[in-house]
């Protein structure tokens, strides 16, 4: 039950947390949580169980994955077939169109957490966003450093001789795949690099966010009390 300006919010119903299905519901819950802290009323911070911390979290660890998983996907096909050898003499921008491609679920989700760091006032809703948001960049993170680790382990083991004992395991396709390999491995590191920047950035982008926000917010607020002091 909703209170007063400055009362607490007693939730009557014997509800538990909230448990959001997916990303988009996690963030209409913290949505729901702005809305009445905003207002200066108190959710009782019991409301958001640990349970309820770690379903954020877990929405946060799926969309990450979900996120890197398409990237590990199609960055290989884009970055080491379409680009370099398909596309003949594109432009700067369609190149640069086609090297975003695969991260496009990373841009918008990002661009979608960042949004919600406006929302970050209040015990629960703060806890909620956190949550969130931690889930997510560890999963982001781990994704950057397992996929540069992995490419970089694919460069530094492909010697001609490692790479012609794999391909005498194809048979008539032997030399069409030692030779192809030597034509992508130019753009094995450089790929990998800006797999693993993208997604870094992409983690740590909506906490900069919810943090720059927030010390505005602050410093409005001093602002504002030394304007009043002053008068």
């Amino acid at each position: 039950m909703a209170g007063n300006e400055g009362e607490q919010v007693i939730i009557t119903n014997n509800a538990a947390a909230p448990r959001p299905k997916g990303i988009i519901s996690a963030i209409s819950e913290i949505q729901q949580f702005y809305v009445i802290e905003k207002t200066g009323q108190e959710i009782p911070a019991e409301f958001l169980t640990i349970e309820g911390s770690l379903d954020f979290m877990k929405i946060g660890l799926k969309s990450g994955f979900s996120e890197g998983l398409f990237l590990f996907i199609f960055m290989p096909l884009i970055e080491f077939y379409l680009v370099p050898f398909v596309m003949q003499s594109p432009t700067p921008f369609v190149e640069v169109l086609f090297h975003m491609m695969p991260y496009f679920t990373v841009i918008l989700s990002t661009i979608m957490c960042s949004y919600i760091s406006k929302y970050y006032i209040g015990c629960i809703t703060r806890r909620a966003v956190n949550s969130l948001f931690m889930g997510r960049s560890t999963s982001l993170l781990v994704k950057a450093f397992l996929i540069f680790i992995l490419y970089t382990f694919i460069d530094r083991l492909g010697t001609p001789k490692n790479i012609w004992f794999l391909a005498e395991k194809l048979g008539g396709n032997a030399q069409k795949f030692y030779y192809g390999f030597y034509e992508i491995q130019p753009y094995l590191m450089p790929a990998a690099t800006r797999a693993a920047v993208a997604l870094a950035v992409a983690a740590t982008l909506p906490f900069m966010s919810v943090y720059f926000l927030d010390r505005w917010r602050s410093y409005k607020v001093a602002r504002n009390m030394r304007y009043i002091k002053g008068k």
